[in-house]
């Protein structure tokens, strides 16, 4: 499995979050407590908007992206794109691989146009159901598949179920799919899954799993609380209430912080209010 990180809010360095917290992504490459597996050395990958909203000849930014194959916490690359980059929104995610070989191209967060996707699981049976699940992805899509992951996939089957127009609907309809043809082919527990995905301007989180024992993803207590909470810690005093951070586990241990995703839910993160509803699979 993987650990990942997913942050929207005050443009900030990317290493005040990777790096710096006490159990950082860094630290858990290497110890991480909550996922499967303690270490996750299978390769790291970043993605993030720019830091400033500028016009562009195209109808949409397009996100930058950089994904390596060696294990985070010695990739000095890592390192010193993470502490020049700013940006208002970015993903990060190490990996650690369920099966598919340990390359690039399998390396998340994985792009599309303007949107970016990262997952943590796996489906269950991959090589029985991959021809199936492979043969229903848009024809126009298929061919900027790249890597040979079971998460690259669901992108591009959540791209296909409209993804675009409907977040959370193309999310649950992929998980629909996927969990009927693993029915097909008699493959029990099909979806394990933790996702994010942005368009550079919202952010949605994903927690779900057929057999409802889903993968820990917590999201972050709202600023002005915290700040209530924790007067002595001054960073918080420079971001927008509006930040919000999402992890598979906490970056440390500070009291309030942290608040589990419920099970088969998704969250909402976009101007106003944020959001948080049950998530029910459907068929196509």
């Amino acid at each position: 499995m993987c650990r990942w990180l997913a942050y929207t809010g005050t443009p900030i360095h990317l290493d005040e979050l990777i790096y710096k917290p006490a159990h950082s992504l860094i630290d858990q490459s290497r110890h991480a407590r909550l996922g499967v597996e303690t270490t996750n050395g299978d390769g790291a990958g970043i993605g993030w908007y720019p830091d400033e909203r500028y016009a562009t000849d195209s109808e949409f930014v397009e996100p930058a992206v950089f994904r390596a194959t060696g294990p985070a916490w010695s990739d000095r690359n890592l390192h010193e794109l993470s502490r020049c980059v700013r940006s208002p929104l970015f993903f990060a995610h190490i990996r650690a691989s369920t099966g598919a070989a340990v390359q690039e191209t399998n390396c998340h967060p994985f792009r599309h146009q303007n949107w970016l996707w990262m997952h943590n699981g796996a489906i269950n049976g991959f090589a029985r159901l991959k021809r199936d699940l492979a043969m229903a992805v848009d024809p126009s899509l298929y061919a900027e598949i790249e890597g040979s992951t079971d998460s690259e996939l669901m992108f591009y089957l959540a791209l296909t179920l409209g993804l675009k127009s409907d977040v959370p609907g193309s999310v649950e309809r992929m998980i629909g799919l996927i969990e009927a043809v693993a029915d097909r082919h008699g493959v029990p527990n099909a979806v394990q899954m933790t996702v994010a995905v942005s368009d550079g301007t919202g952010l949605w989180a994903f927690r779900y799993s057929t057999e409802r024992h889903s993968r820990s993803l917590f999201y972050s207590t709202e600023i002005n609380t915290l700040r209530a909470m924790h007067p002595e810690i001054k960073v918080l005093d420079k971001v927008s209430p509006d930040t919000r951070l999402v992890v598979s586990e906490p970056l440390g241990d500070l009291t309030g912080a942290w608040n589990e995703v419920p099970e088969s839910s998704y969250g909402v993160v976009h101007e106003g209010d944020d959001e948080m509803h049950e998530l029910t699979p459907t068929l196509p």
